[in-house]
């Protein structure tokens, strides 16, 4: 396995240095330069020429080409021409956690309840139940995305009034705050993240009891003990009052995306499942008499998680480029606003910046995804 990682690490390292070297000879397609791009045309040649051989436009392709490799490789995307004189990364660092935020709520809520569904869908396959899902799923999975988000503000926000419009805060109530926005984002997705986790711990010891009553007692303690610690966490918190305002205004994005990714998780979760219980093993579970529920979640869920968990792996990987559309209707600053700003201002370094770091998050969810498929499928080994 070790040996395995080593190679597709080497193997994904390689990807990555492709990747840079396209974006860079992209960046050398497009007309003009850096020197012309903001400056005033009335400007004299000879200034002009300085300020190419300050941007270091007047080296060779291949040195300019080394260089650019070299500041990259080493995290330096340069300065962000339209927030001069702040770096590339300090813009990237800002807008990260509040995208990341949003994206990954979304995620794991529509991935928990299209499988749970999508599962008990096929179990129960035949039922009218299972024909009004399925086809709610597919108008979901298929609907015009901008239309919907905008009836979803509407009815949520504009006629019950019940969520916030736009933005992600409330300004009046931040103005005063002894600290930024985004350590509040810091902060929720940390102990969010340590709040799964710990609900996750709960959820695999309850599994390995043989005593039904003894197995839901671990289940419902963990999950009770971890929940706790959660509130006890936050309760006290100073950052507790923003962080309920941006809770706030996260509701109705979270919301509206975990519906329409729900049904697409649905629908593949369903698929896999009714292919996997078509396996001889599937037959031989029922044949040794084991509970319907062991042969459901055990033996045929667990197989049927492979497309879903590929689905889900690089879908984290891309929550980083954040949702152009949905940022833009919901008005929520992240990285998806931040790289359609960037394009439309060209602003280069900022875009280059971003898809540099999308590129290698996808490269490593590879790498996750294919050493998942071993501890899911026992079959998978790796010579």
């Amino acid at each position: 396995m070790l040996k395995f990682i080593g190679v597709r690490l080497i193997q994904m390292s390689l990807l990555f240095l492709v990747f840079l070297s396209l974006l860079f000879f992209l960046l050398q397609a497009q007309p003009g330069d850096f020197s012309t791009q903001f400056l005033d045309p009335r400007i004299p040649p000879e200034n002009r020429d300085l300020i190419a051989a300050r941007f270091g436009l007047d080296a060779p392709l291949w040195k300019q080409y080394l260089t650019y490799m070299g500041n990259v490789l080493q995290g330096d995307f340069g300065v962000s021409f339209q927030r001069y004189p702040r770096t590339v990364v300090s813009v990237i660092t800002e807008r990260l956690p509040r995208t990341f935020f949003l994206f990954t709520f979304a995620t794991l809520l529509s991935y928990y309840l299209g499988f749970v569904l999508g599962k008990v869908l096929a179990w129960r396959r035949g039922g009218s139940q299972e024909m009004s899902i399925t086809l709610g799923g597919v108008l979901l999975y298929t609907v015009f995305y901008p239309w919907f988000a905008l009836v979803m503000i509407w009815f949520f926000a504009a006629y019950l009034d019940l969520v916030p419009v736009n933005q992600f805060l409330t300004p009046l109530r931040w103005r005063d705050a002894p600290f930024s926005a985004n350590s509040v984002f810091t902060s929720i997705i940390w102990s969010t993240l340590l709040l799964s986790i710990g609900l996750g711990l709960a959820l695999w010891a309850s599994r390995k009891p043989d005593n039904e009553t003894q197995r839901r007692l671990v289940k419902w303690g963990g999950v009770g003990l971890t929940v706790a610690v959660f509130l006890a966490f936050w309760m006290p918190h100073e950052q507790r009052t923003y962080a309920t305002d941006i809770a706030h205004h996260a509701l109705l994005p979270i919301f509206t995306l975990a519906l329409v990714a729900f049904a697409g998780v649905m629908l593949i979760t369903r698929g896999s499942m009714l292919e996997t219980l078509k396996e001889d093993y599937i037959l031989t579970a029922r044949a040794k008499g084991l509970a319907p529920k062991t042969i459901r979640d055990r033996h045929a869920a667990r197989n049927a998680l492979l497309p879903v968990t590929t689905s889900f792996v690089l879908g984290l990987a891309f929550i980083i480029g954040g949702g152009l559309i949905t940022e833009t209707v919901f008005s929520w600053p992240g990285m998806g606003e931040l790289l359609l700003a960037s394009v439309l201002t060209q602003d280069i370094p900022v875009a280059i910046g971003a898809l540099a770091m999308v590129g290698a998050l996808a490269l490593i969810a590879h790498i996750i995804v294919d050493v998942m498929y071993v501890f899911l499928d026992p079959r998978i080994r790796y010579q």
